[in-house]
């Protein structure tokens, strides 16, 4: 689905226009994936809540600088597989693509 491996930070966001087996064309519509930004907002809420609540548990005397770190750390390692994670959830939700096991797939 993406050209390039998460890790290639310049390069992580850019996919291709159709699927290499079957075809199908990523972007359903122009603007398509707009919308997995939603789902993106919502996972980097969660990642934010998850790890403050980790040091607020493990660490009761951690001053703010340690939560703003922390938060802004992990949220910027993360952002790569949050992008990728909410694109890939919004096409299979909102894409309107079903799997058949009967269409023979080319070169898989």
């Amino acid at each position: 689905m993406f050209k390039y491996p998460v890790t290639k930070i310049s390069r992580f966001n850019i996919m291709h226009k159709n699927c290499s087996c079957c075809e199908l064309t990523y972007a359903v519509e122009p603007g398509f994936f707009i919308g997995a930004m939603y789902i993106s907002y919502a996972a980097a809420v969660f990642q934010i809540f998850v790890i403050g609540f980790t040091l607020y548990i493990f660490f009761e005397d951690a001053g703010l600088w340690v939560y703003g770190l922390s938060v802004g750390f992990t949220t910027l390692i993360f952002s790569p597989v949050i992008f990728r994670f909410s694109r890939v959830l919004y096409l299979f939700w909102f894409g309107g693509i079903k799997y058949d096991p009967s269409i023979k797939l080319k070169n898989c």
